[in-house]
């Protein structure tokens, strides 16, 4: 009671004109309060950002009106160093934000009034090469919004309920689409009439799917404004761009299309091999930061000797982590992933003339929601002879399962481009970025699938990748892991690590921008140009 009691206070408190700013002031001597919401990397560091932005200011040839948004406080810190890099090439950069430290759990207004006030005392010292723009400051000027905003920010809510509770299926009465329905209208009733009014040569998003964020991205294509998301991967030094469009949709048209059917050269081909062998390893590589597999590749004998496989035609399903943000939204002719499974399970249930083994996603063992376990045990409590379930924890190499199998059924996930690269035919079912590159089988309807697995399965020699398809697989396999992150110094999940390394100074002499300037360019709009890009690393 009496915890709650507090909440009712502070409630009616943030509802009174400056007394959390004055609390926070005057009680925390401007300090950030016992919360996640810290930024005491950027406070630390910005004084000197700022020194060496001075130091190292260049003049840009066409200087623009850059609008960045973020959210949570680890986006503010990585936007804000992001802000002062494209200032200090000239750009004139606003920075607008919300003060807040977690997207699922509620918040008193008090506390948020006193976070907000933290983080704009925080930013101002960036000022004038950077303006910060509170977008809790900044009151909602509209009271409803135009349709195909609020259809964005349900949108938007029903994403951030997947991600939140990985599941598929949203509950539209459940406490945390609620609060992202609450949150996201909110953010959009200050973005819409700010950006509507004060229309920026570029927006930059992170991300961009999911939150506040993702409801910044569409406001942004809704009212026509250039738009950039951006994420992070595996690899250290690397980051993923996207112009008007969601960097998690991974889009790659234009870079297969710059492509043009180049050939790997012998070093190329290599670097590839050798990537692919760490894959299935489970070693780590270069400047990749994680491992692929915890159990190390025994062997397709081996294997099959565990699983008890026999001869008969064996296809192998591997699943994603159900609400990653590589799966939301990218239903093709299913309703969701777990019905493609559920219908897929059902199939082999009544051909006891195949095998499947299903290979649940070992990232499950990180997550807290709906197992794709459950799943299958739900259409099959019992599983019959032929049907094998791998779990995420089981020690069983994926690639080992790749070696035997005859026909690889995915739904987005990567390993449906590795199968590919050793020659097995792979039938995609989601929109996952390799679909249509001419080395899988892509059906759009439940009728061309159950055609299509029918077919292979009843003479899966004939449908072994061709070699040119294979050579496609590699050639598209090293231009996504090689070309399409581009080199940028700050990893979001390293950024001060990164920074102390490559700070401010050293980014913005001839050998950094050397190095990092055309992301620099990319991020504020300039077109991708892939042909240069690849002419430049063949």
């Amino acid at each position: 009671m009496k915890a709650a009691g507090k909440q009712v206070i502070k409630q009616f408190l943030g509802q009174i004109p400056f007394t959390a700013e004055l609390y926070w002031l005057l009680r925390q001597n401007g300090k950030p309060i016992r919360t996640r919401f810290s930024l005491k990397h950027l406070q630390s560091e910005l004084p000197e950002m700022v020194r060496q932005a001075e130091a190292m200011r260049r003049v840009v040839e066409t200087s623009k009106n850059v609008f960045i948004f973020a959210t949570l406080h680890y986006w503010i810190e990585h936007t804000a160093l992001l802000g002062m890099a494209l200032a200090a090439q000239g750009h004139r950069v606003t920075l607008g934000f919300l003060p807040y430290a977690e997207w699922q759990e509620p918040i008193n207004l008090f506390d948020l009034r006193r976070q907000n006030a933290y983080a704009r005392k925080v930013l101002s010292t960036a000022e004038p090469w950077l303006h910060p723009v509170s977008f809790l400051n900044n009151r909602p000027t509209v009271v409803r919004l135009p349709d195909e905003v609020m259809d964005a920010v349900r949108l938007v809510s029903n994403y951030d309920a997947q991600y939140t509770l990985q599941v598929e299926d949203v509950d539209l009465e459940s406490g945390i689409y609620k609060l992202r329905l609450e949150r996201n209208t909110e953010a959009a009733r200050t973005l819409y009439p700010y950006l509507k009014a004060n229309r920026p040569d570029v927006v930059i998003v992170p991300n961009g799917t999911i939150q506040e964020l993702g409801v910044a991205y569409r406001i942004a294509r809704i009212l026509n404004i250039p738009v950039v998301t951006y994420e992070f991967g595996d690899q250290r030094q690397r980051i993923w761009l996207a112009q008007n469009a969601e960097v998690m949709r991974q889009e790659t048209d234009a870079l297969w299309e710059a492509h043009q059917g180049a050939s790997l050269t012998p070093e190329q081909l290599e670097r590839m091999r050798a990537l692919f062998m760490a894959r299935q390893r489970g070693a780590l590589w270069e400047n990749f930061a994680r491992q692929w597999q915890g159990t190390p590749a025994q062997g397709g004998n081996t294997i099959r000797e565990q699983l008890r496989l026999d001869e008969r035609p064996l296809a192998l399903l591997a699943t994603n982590v159900l609400g990653d943000s590589l799966t939301l939204g990218r239903q093709v002719f299913s309703q969701s992933m777990a019905e493609w499974i559920e219908r897929t399970v059902q199939y082999f249930a009544g051909r006891p003339d195949v095998q499947l083994v299903i290979r649940i996603h070992p990232g499950e063992v990180l997550t807290h929601g709906q197992s794709m376990m459950d799943v299958v045990k739900r259409v099959l409590p019992r599983l019959p002879e032929h049907i094998r379930l791998i779990g995420p924890k089981e020690k069983i190499n994926t690639y080992d399962l790749v070696e035997v199998a005859d026909v690889g059924l995915v739904y987005t996930t990567t390993v449906g481009m590795e199968m590919a690269i050793c020659g097995l035919p792979v039938i995609v079912s989601g929109q996952t970025h390799y679909r249509g590159r001419g080395f899988t089988f892509d059906p759009d309807s439940w009728v061309s699938y159950y055609k299509l697995l029918g077919q292979i399965l009843s003479k899966p020699s004939a449908y072994r990748l061709s070699r040119q398809q294979v050579e496609s697989a590699w050639e598209y396999a090293y231009r996504f892991f090689f070309d399409y992150p581009r080199p940028f110094p700050w990893h979001l999940v390293r950024a001060w690590e990164d920074y102390k390394a490559r700070p401010l100074q050293s980014v913005l002499s001839d050998e950094g921008l050397a190095q990092y300037g055309d992301t620099f360019r990319y991020l504020v709009g300039d077109p991708i140009d892939w042909k240069r890009i690849l002419q430049e690393n063949p």
